[in-house]
C-alpha cells in the first residue's frame, strides 16, 4: 500500500512544470506587460546586436537566432518548453538555465522580462 501511494506521488510529478526561479515570474506576470515597453527594451539593451527580431531596428546580426515567430516555436534556448513563464525565467538569467548558452544575463528585473516576454510573444 506505501509503495503504491509513494508511486502515484512520484508519477504525480513527473508532467508538472518546473518551479519559478523567481517569485510571481508566471503567466500572470504578463497581464501588467506592455508590448510596447518590451519593443522600447529590447532596442534600449541591444538585443538588435545579436538577434534579428522583426519591429525593432538596429544593426541585425547572426550571432544569435532570429526571434521572428517566438510564439509559435516549441522551446526558448533550445531548453524551456515555450510558456511565457519560461520565457521570463530565460531572459531574466539564460546561464542559469542553460550554463553553455552564449547568451549573457543583461540585468533584466522581472517587470522588464515580462514587457520584453509579451513583445516577443506577439512576433507569429
Amino acid at each position: 500500500m506505501v509503495v503504491g501511494i509513494a508511486a502515484t506521488a512520484v508519477l504525480a510529478g513527473c508532467g508538472s512544470e518546473p518551479a519559478p526561479l523567481w517569485p510571481g515570474s508566471g503567466a500572470a506576470s504578463l497581464a501588467q506587460a506592455s508590448p510596447a515597453r518590451g519593443a522600447g527594451l529590447i532596442a534600449a539593451h541591444g538585443c538588435v546586436s545579436c538577434h534579428a527580431i522583426p519591429g525593432v531596428r538596429g544593426p541585425w546580426s547572426a550571432v544569435g537566432p532570429p526571434l521572428d515567430g517566438m510564439a509559435r516555436r516549441s522551446y526558448v534556448g533550445g531548453v524551456l518548453p515555450n510558456t511565457p513563464e519560461n520565457l521570463v525565467r530565460w531572459l531574466r538569467d539564460p546561464p542559469a538555465i542553460d550554463p553553455r548558452t552564449a547568451m549573457p544575463d543583461v540585468g533584466l528585473t522581472q517587470s522588464e522580462a515580462a514587457d520584453i516576454a509579451a513583445y516577443l510573444l506577439t512576433l507569429r
